[in-house]
């Protein structure tokens, strides 16, 4: 049995969503077959029947992405609902395809800033850092100078945990922008974060001759005059700043560089004025939890991106409790960090009963001493608060998520967040990286309400975050994101598209096919949106027996490498791996690796089926075929067994009797076919 849309598999226990409903993964199964046998991959249904998918068809199996399980939309045979859904991501895609090679074009035809810098004050500048790079940081700074120096301009995601050394990477690339005499503008999603940047850019930059000016709410009306007339004569070199840089009224002289520090932190027509730039100027974000839409643009290579997972040395990670609240609770976790000597978060996210929280506060924990802070507060009253605590004058800051970004406060070792269940994935995480900036043991108390009235949604989020503790889970907190909200439109303002219906991972294989017809200049046909893959039957075994490869989970990921190769080189390895570790491949594992080559072949000259029996061949086109005509008619006058059986289909009569003439009889059918 065919299958050949299918659009979820996930190992073990977990769900198979497929065109024809639920199903569990079995493993591989060798079924007998006239020819010598074939494997398959085995899936059973709750209701006990079985569904037999070919090896050859492992790349069309992915892991479903796009909303959780549970509301994972299902489709049933014969009822066309997944052909329709199919049909509308493909429109969906063709625009978003169309939109994306605009913007390759813009950034191919334009040429970027090849930026050129001395090695010798660069190692200067890199001596400032007063911490050893970790592996991935380094790794990191690499791929941006890389960037920097080459002439297409850079569009790259840094993601890693807060404190991993993310502002570093920034820094240095800011360095070689500046010494290049490009303008650099780092935009922070909050007010406190622009500041913290501006004094870290500061300490930085001391000895350099670079002018670093700040635009944000706390600077005065002639502070801020003053900023946009020096970018605008090119006399400030590096500004920090929050959405004022979007202003209209700020205009740059030579501006090379941008930063973006907490990307989901900013609206979506914000990034569309930021994406409109990115043809012209190097882009670099940094993100701790990079949003769905973010990630998947990233994974798929439409974006550059670096991981940065490596935790500074003697960094613990912050254990993390999910309990209802609880009085008892709170005056223990307060308590043990008073007690130690550190300091406290308590997050209420409500500014309207904030001074009833710090009453019921004061009374539970008279030991504390409590100071409220959010965004409602002035300028000047924020900033003092802020200060005071960070000197100690308080133990206990009473906040709204003003403290998400920015606040590096290493004595603050405990977080207290009331109705965690109404926070987002991606805030938790930062919200929790605000404690355990230095080596003692941090701890994060997510609360929720005594009666346990949250969404399912908010539960996963809360599980999800406790269950990733570990340094550097960032990145995969985003994958959790991903499923469970969705990966929303590549590009647009719509956060949920197509993607929920087919999968994240057939939408993007769908985008990218739509992008290689572009560039070809094909036309996309939403009716067959997904490349068709050639059909090869020679007749005899083509696998890989499991006296060669004994490991089922190794074997299968063998069949989906080969499977979903797309170059001859890849193949190669493949094979040479398999050579290197297990030896000599056998007869039928040999013949496995020349069908996926020949395969490679047919579907570049639009062939659908190929049938190599011992008593004939038959080659059946696609209707798109890229045979020519005269081609065509050359191979049947030169052929006298050969003979046209319908207008798709070339048939030969008389088969060999060995696979491997049989596969060396079809490579120079397809060599005359081809010319």
């Amino acid at each position: 049995m065919m299958v050949r849309d299918i659009a979820e598999l996930k190992v073990g226990d977990a769900v198979v969503h497929i065109d024809h409903g639920i199903g569990r993964y079995q493993g591989l199964t060798t079924i007998d077959t006239p020819e010598g046998g074939a494997e398959f991959l085995e899936l059973e249904y709750k209701n006990g029947a079985k569904l037999f998918v070919p090896v050859a068809n492992l790349h069309l199996i992915s892991r479903y992405a796009g909303a959780d399980p549970a509301n994972a939309p299902l489709h049933t045979l014969g009822r066309g609902d997944w052909e329709k859904a199919k049909r509308k991501a493909a429109e969906e895609v063709r625009d978003t395809a169309v939109e994306l090679l605009h913007l390759y074009a813009l950034r191919q035809s334009r040429t970027g800033n090849a930026f050129t810098f001395s090695a010798k004050d660069y190692q200067a500048f890199a001596e400032g850092f007063p911490f050893e790079e970790t592996p991935d940081q380094a790794t990191a700074i690499a791929a941006v100078i890389h960037d920097m120096t080459t002439a297409k301009s850079m569009d790259r995601l840094v993601c890693g945990d807060v404190g991993f050394g993310k502002t570093e990477v920034a820094l240095r690339a800011a360095f070689i922008a500046a010494m290049a005499g490009r303008q650099t503008a780092v935009l922070c999603p909050t007010t406190l974060l622009a500041e913290q940047h501006a004094a870290t850019f500061r300490d930085r930059f001391a000895d350099w001759p670079v002018t670093i000016a700040e635009l944000s709410r706390f600077r005065t009306g002639k502070e801020t005059t003053r900023t946009i007339e020096g970018l605008a004569d090119g006399s400030v070199d590096i500004v920090i700043g929050t959405h004022k840089l979007l202003s209209e009224k700020v205009q740059f002289k030579n501006l090379g560089l941008i930063i973006i520090d907490e990307e989901h932190r900013f609206g979506v027509r914000q990034k569309e004025q930021l994406r409109r730039l990115r043809a012209e100027v190097d882009v670099l974000t940094l993100t701790a939890t990079p949003i769905p839409r973010t990630l998947s643009m990233s994974l798929e290579g439409i974006r550059d991106f670096s991981v940065i997972a490596t935790a500074p040395e003697k960094r613990l990670s912050v254990k993390t409790f999910v309990h209802a609240e609880e009085d008892g609770l709170i005056r223990e976790a307060v308590l043990r960090e008073l007690k130690r000597g550190g300091q406290v978060y308590f997050l209420h996210n409500e500014v309207e009963t904030i001074e009833n929280r710090r009453e019921r506060l004061a009374r539970l924990v008279p030991e504390a001493r409590i100071v409220v802070a959010h965004g409602q507060m002035s300028e000047r009253e924020l900033e003092r608060v802020m200060r005071e605590f960070y000197q100690q004058r308080f133990n206990v800051l009473l906040c709204t998520t003003i403290i998400e970004t920015g606040i590096d406060v290493p004595t603050a070792n405990t977080i207290v967040i009331a109705r965690a269940d109404k926070f987002g994935l991606a805030q938790l995480h930062q919200l929790r990286g605000r404690v355990g900036r230095s080596h003692h043991q941090a701890y994060a108390y997510l609360l929720t309400p005594p009666d346990g009235a949250y969404t399912k949604d908010a539960q996963k989020r809360l599980e999800a975050i406790q269950s990733m503790e570990e340094l550097g889970s960032g990145f995969y907190l985003a994958m959790h994101d991903l499923e469970i909200r969705g990966a929303g439109e590549v590009l647009g303002e719509h956060q949920s598209g197509e993607i929920a219906e087919v999968g994240f991972e057939i939408y993007n294989r769908m985008l990218m096919n739509a992008v290689k017809a572009l560039k070809r200049g094909e036309s996309i046909d939403p009716e067959a949106p997904l490349a068709t893959t050639t059909e090869i039957n020679l007749h005899a075994p083509a696998l890989l027996p499991s006296s060669y490869v004994p490991d089922v989970a190794r074997r299968l990921a063998v069949y989906k490498e080969l499977a979903s190769a797309e170059h001859r080189a890849e193949i190669e390895s493949i094979t040479e791996d398999l050579v290197d570790r297990y030896g000599k491949m056998p007869d039928a594992a040999a013949r496995l690796a020349a069908i996926h080559n020949l395969r490679l072949k047919c579907e570049k000259a639009g062939i659908r089926k190929i049938d190599a029996g011992s008593s004939a061949t038959v080659i059946t086109f696609s209707p798109t075929t890229s045979v020519k005509p005269e081609n065509l008619i050359r191979t049947l006058q030169s052929r006298k067994n050969a003979r046209m059986a319908g207008p798709e289909k070339l048939r030969f009569e008389g088969g060999k009797e060995k696979p491997e003439d049989r596969l060396q009889f079809v490579s120079e059918v397809l060599a005359d076919l081809m010319g």
